[in-house]
């Protein structure tokens, strides 16, 4: 007999090979990915929607007299409110009419 054939015949065949990954491996990254979406919600989304609900009480909130500034740094006194817009007076008679979402801050009047 050969020597190759007594090489095969004495070989086993191979197992096969587990899966690289798997079904075990998602879970056990699952309370990872969980914990990802919890900082995620808490350092982003969170504090995104409380300058949102801020901005909403801001703009809410304007009224005939208010000095503002608007986003683009412009200072004035808001002459006339609308439904969706305030005119801002910026200087002696020089008005200008803009958006509401556009004022960023109402300064306190002294």
């Amino acid at each position: 007999m050969p020597i190759l054939a007594i090489f095969l015949a004495q070989a086993q065949p191979a197992a096969p090979a587990p899966a690289p990954g798997g079904a075990s491996g998602f879970l056990n990254l699952l309370p990872f990915w969980f914990f990802i979406i919890v900082i995620m919600y808490f350092v982003l989304i969170r504090p995104q929607k409380k300058r949102q609900q801020q901005q909403q009480r801001l703009v809410s909130s304007l009224k005939t007299g208010d000095r503002v500034v608007t986003n683009a740094g412009i200072h004035g006194l808001i002459a006339n409110v609308k439904e969706t817009t305030v005119i801002v007076k910026v200087a002696d008679n020089v008005k200008i009419e803009m958006e509401k979402s556009a004022i960023s801050n109402v300064l306190k009047t002294e």
